[in-house]
């Protein structure tokens, strides 16, 4: 679904799950924000498709935390793509991402997905791609959680910082964020932003008085 132009909100149903990570694209660059879930690889490789990009096309993949379902195909995507193929993520999460610590909320894993981490990414980053990506660190669902807002659009990549139901925006989802205090202190980084529409990783679009919303969850 092209939200605004240069940008594909990608659809993945595992088991009922939906989640959603975004295509960027421009003449230069095509960048994935998360991967989904281990296992949903031509899934992923299909809605990329469908989209209009084939998987060789891809330049990068933004990731915006160390959790199962955004990390889930980055080894297969890693070695389809090639030597020139970058992975940005922040520097707290990168050992999780790496596999050099277990992952905080899968520990368990006896083998979860993992791969280099070639750039890190701060807070307040500028990324000179698809008319300019800033880097919101938006921490308390992991450390190094990341939130991404698309200049040009007015496009907020709330990742799992926010989850949405139904074009609503839900709140933050307790059961899956270790630190609620400073995930919804967290929140505070969007109140300035000019918004017009969010993307939420478990929900989707919400581009109805988003900014109102997002000031009712930070009162709660």
């Amino acid at each position: 679904m092209e939200i605004a132009k240069g940008i594909e909100m990608l659809r993945l149903d595992y088991q009922g799950n939906v989640i959603h990570p975004i295509l960027l694209k421009d003449q230069e660059m095509t960048i994935l924000i998360d991967t989904g879930f281990p296992g949903q690889f031509e899934d992923l490789r299909m809605a990329m498709k469908k989209a209009g990009v084939s998987l060789d096309k891809l330049k990068a993949v933004i990731l915006s935390h160390q959790d199962l379902d955004h990390i889930g195909n980055l080894p297969e995507i890693m070695q389809a793509c090639g030597s020139e193929f970058r992975v940005y993520a922040h520097e707290l999460d990168k050992p999780y991402i790496q596999g050099e610590l277990p992952l905080l909320k899968d520990g368990h894993l006896v083998n979860p997905p993992k791969g280099k981490v070639h750039k890190t990414l701060t807070d307040g980053q500028e990324l000179p791609f698809c008319g300019g990506i800033r880097v919101i660190h938006t921490p308390g669902h992991t450390p190094g959680n990341l939130s991404f807002y698309l200049r040009e659009s007015k496009t907020l990549i709330a990742g799992d910082s926010m989850y949405s139901v139904n074009g609503k925006l839900g709140g933050i989802h307790a059961p899956t964020t270790p630190d609620m205090n400073t995930a919804r202190l967290s929140l505070n980084k969007y109140v300035d932003l000019d918004l017009i529409s969010i993307v939420c990783y478990h929900g989707g679009l919400c581009d109805v008085q988003v900014k109102e919303q997002i000031a009712e969850i930070i009162q709660v």
